[in-house]
């Protein structure tokens, strides 16, 4: 018998990197709300009463930066008037461009001189991967879908002002035990959130276990199950105030929690032309409507591209010897079913939207929200009929 322990974390909305992944993305889509062609490679820096933006932008849509900014910030909940970073009293720095035409002519679907086609290509090179197991009905990992879900309901309890204690940094962990790889039993669990100065400890601990034990699955918790609350004793100072915050640095929070692998790239601030962002979610669509379709308990695929090349290099799946079937039967399912082209990407998941605000928070993956296509399982019985029996 098999018996490890595997942990995830994920972090609030408030902690200093999501804040830049919120402001990347809100202008991500504030681009495509005008202009669904928008090339946009935002990142953000965050740091005291500071928001640095960055990248390359080629759009149509007139963009009020400032107020999109300021908008996301104030949808964090960073408006009290005690803490440096407020949404009001912000300095802003624009460092933003326009796309390299050396990049644009490798995306676009036309010709150019020394490119081999005039089909629209990757925008960069790189690997990407997806994953899905049955271990959750989200068709997700046990441990990060288990922090996600302390991280929105600590935010609900937040914005609700049920805890005016709270404040909007924090994080979340889960570690839970696995018996021959099923899930078994929470071994403990790490809340640790920004609150008021005025409150004690005490009633944090409280009311952080009360939550872990009301939305948490009371099967898996036991006596043993071992609860951390504000490790250090106190956690005022926090946000951009207490730390730094920069677009892309949770990439592990934002896909599995480190139970499927990461290509790398990251997602926040990116249009669809990016296959960081677009492939990963093709990744996890193919991942999960395998998994659905019972044809593997947990599958991964990883594919690669080349820039400006329209066709991935390589498509590999892996289902870790829970297929029903063979992964080279699988893998061939696969491909008759979809494409891996950026282009039929895009169009395939209807990516050219404002929907990116909707994935920024708490994981991009695991979300029952129709407005996600790559959450869709409307694959499933085109896969079944083209597996080979």
């Amino acid at each position: 018998m098999s018996t490890y322990i595997f942990s995830s974390e994920s972090v609030g909305e408030g902690h200093p990197d999501k804040v830049a992944d919120t402001i990347s993305d809100a202008i991500l889509d504030a681009c495509l709300a005008q202009d669904p062609l928008s090339r946009v490679a935002c990142e953000t820096f965050v740091k005291s009463n500071i928001v640095v933006v960055g990248g390359e932008i080629t759009t149509s849509a007139k963009i009020d930066y400032d107020a999109i900014i300021r908008s996301a910030v104030r949808g964090i909940g960073y408006t009290n008037n005690d803490d440096v970073f407020h949404a009001d009293t912000l300095f802003i720095n624009n460092y933003l461009t326009g796309q390299s035409p050396d990049i644009a002519q490798g995306v676009d679907a036309k010709k150019a001189k020394g490119k081999k086609t005039a089909e629209q290509g990757a925008g960069d090179q790189g690997i990407m991967f997806g994953y899905a197991s049955n271990e959750t009905k989200e068709l997700m990992p046990a441990p990060i879908m288990f922090a996600h879900t302390l991280g929105r309901e600590l935010t609900k309890m937040r914005k609700s002002g049920k805890a005016k204690w709270l404040r909007p940094d924090a994080k979340s962990q889960v570690s839970v035990e696995y018996v021959n790889g099923k899930p078994t039993r929470i071994v403990n669990v790490v809340i640790s959130t920004q609150h008021t100065a005025d409150v004690d400890h005490a009633t944090i601990e409280k009311f952080c276990i009360a939550l872990i034990n009301r939305v948490l699955p009371k099967k898996m918790l036991t006596k043993d199950t071992e609860y951390l609350i504000n490790p250090t004793g106190k956690f005022v100072i926090g946000g951009p105030q207490g730390d730094s915050g920069l677009t892309g640095r949770k990439i592990i929070v934002d896909t599995y929690g480190g139970m499927g692998r990461h290509g790398g790239g990251a997602f926040s601030g990116k249009d669809p032309s990016k296959v960081d962002r677009s492939a990963a979610y093709m990744g996890r669509w193919v991942a999960k409507n395998v998994v659905a379709a019972g044809l593997a308990d947990k599958c991964e695929i990883q594919f690669a591209y080349a820039i400006g090349h329209p066709k991935p290099v390589s498509v590999h799946i892996d289902t870790f010897g829970t297929g029903k079937f063979s992964d080279e039967s699988i893998l061939a399912a696969v491909l008759k079913v979809f494409s891996f082209k950026p282009a039929d990407i895009v169009k395939q998941l209807d990516l050219l939207r404002p929907i990116y605000s909707l994935s920024t928070n708490y994981g991009h993956f695991g979300k029952e929200d129709a407005s996600l296509p790559w959450e869709s399982t409307n694959q499933v019985e085109n896969l079944k009929a083209a597996i080979e029996k």
